[in-house]
């Protein structure tokens, strides 16, 4: 699907995925988290039943982070030789998710080989056990991959959850050995802090265990949500998005113990907590979501016709003072004439105030005339030329002709 190996995305999912479960594994059987040990007391059973928790969880979470490792490695979309379609990028996704689900799947062999040390009274092969619920936990993780590649804050939650959980693991089990228990068998997001004392217990509830699973859910549902919804990724997958991670949790307890039979108190009250950390997961992430629409809503059609200007820009009778309106006639009313300025008195000049009007006569038409003259034919005398002064009368034709319009000045008297 891309210009540069399509190959390399799907190796990319499938050794993330692997990658993920081996590294996990790895953690809890060095802590002490999961111990196959043989079922003959109490301990040994609660031991069972939390390392089956661990299995599905684990390989459902590996097969998760495989996806988005090679979503996000993934070549870019521009520089795809085939043009992205809904069908085409469903299709991907889907690949992506099955060969992250083939990489999860090392997580069946590496619990049936330990599983093989456990001694179960209801089964001769405790590893054929294991190892389904492991495959079961690879099942899981392949739906949630598809939605967590399509949707970036649940991924986001899951990683946040799995993050979160086994830092409270590793913090229970130092706990343990600092008040000189050892290395134990961890709960799943379970951390007694306190003494078997009754006071912080209700009804098969550990209060404090239950407070820290419930306000770690909103927190975790909220600040995953938080990217997606200022980017505006779809409201319903960032408002849902928070109960994915605690969903897994949940689905990891209803499957090892369906009907809580051998479980220990803190494992009972986890068992009981844990849907309503899906409530609350969602409950955080559907906040923050209404909070980032709320802050950042578009105004509607309505919101934005009510802050335009009236049409045509009419005035309104809301208008001020300062800037009087402009009354319109009626449609049937003439105009009023306009008003013309009186016109000046005219004053007449004396004969000799001016020139006389021959002396105003331009260049050119002077020359024009005495073309005329010159073409006339003679008449036995010179053609004599009229004078333009009046003064100049008994001038000869040697004298300059005057240049342009020249004022005579007043006559003496």
């Amino acid at each position: 699907m891309a210009v540069r190996g399509w190959k390399g995305s799907v190796a990319t999912a499938i050794g993330s995925a692997a990658g993920a479960a081996a590294a996990q594994l790895g953690l809890g059987y060095g802590l002490g988290i999961i111990a196959w040990l043989p079922a003959t007391d109490a301990a040994g059973e609660a031991a069972w039943v939390a390392s089956l928790a661990w299995a599905t969880w684990i390989a459902a979470t590996s097969t998760v982070i495989g996806v988005v490792c090679a979503d996000r490695l993934s070549v870019p979309a521009r520089t795809r030789s085939v043009v992205d379609t809904p069908l085409s990028t469903g299709l991907w996704r889907i690949a992506l998710a099955v060969a992250a689900a083939v990489g999860g799947l090392v997580t069946v062999a590496l619990v049936a080989v330990p599983a093989r040390e456990a001694s179960r009274a209801d089964t001769f092969s405790p590893q054929t056990i294991a190892a389904g619920y492991a495959a079961v936990g690879v099942i899981l993780g392949l739906l949630i991959a598809v939605w967590a590649v399509a949707t970036r804050a649940v991924a986001a939650n899951v990683l946040a959850t799995t993050s979160w959980l086994w830092l409270l693991a590793i913090v229970a089990v130092i706990d343990g050995v600092v008040t000189g228990d050892g290395l134990a068998a961890a709960q799943l997001g379970v951390w007694q802090m306190t003494s078997d004392d009754s006071t912080y217990w209700v009804r098969n509830i550990y209060l404090p265990g239950a407070g820290l699973s419930l306000g770690s859910a909103v927190v975790i549902g909220a600040l995953a949500a938080w990217p997606a919804a200022r980017r505006g990724d779809g409201r319903v997958g960032t408002a849902v998005s928070g109960g994915i991670g605690p969903l897994l949790v949940a689905a990891a307890y209803i499957l090892a113990a369906p009907k809580l039979v051998g479980v220990r108190a803190e494992q009972l009250s986890a068992h009981l907590i844990a849907p309503y950390a899906v409530i609350a997961g969602l409950a955080g992430s559907a906040l923050m979501t209404a909070i980032w629409q709320r802050v950042h809503r578009q105004p509607t059609e309505a919101e934005l016709a009510a802050l335009e200007w009236p049409a045509n820009n009419q005035p309104t009778s809301e208008q001020p003072d300062d800037k009087p309106a402009i009354n319109k006639q009626p449609a049937d009313t003439k105009p009023e004439p306009a008003l013309v300025p009186a016109q000046t008195p005219r004053v007449e000049l004396a004969d000799d105030a001016y020139a006389p009007a021959r002396a105003y006569v331009s260049d050119t038409a002077t020359k024009e005339t005495a073309k005329d003259k010159e073409a006339e034919p003679a008449r036995g005398q010179a053609a004599v030329k009229a004078p333009i002064w009046p003064e100049q009368a008994g001038a000869t034709e040697e004298q300059p002709k005057p240049k342009g319009r020249q004022r005579r000045g007043k006559t003496a008297q």
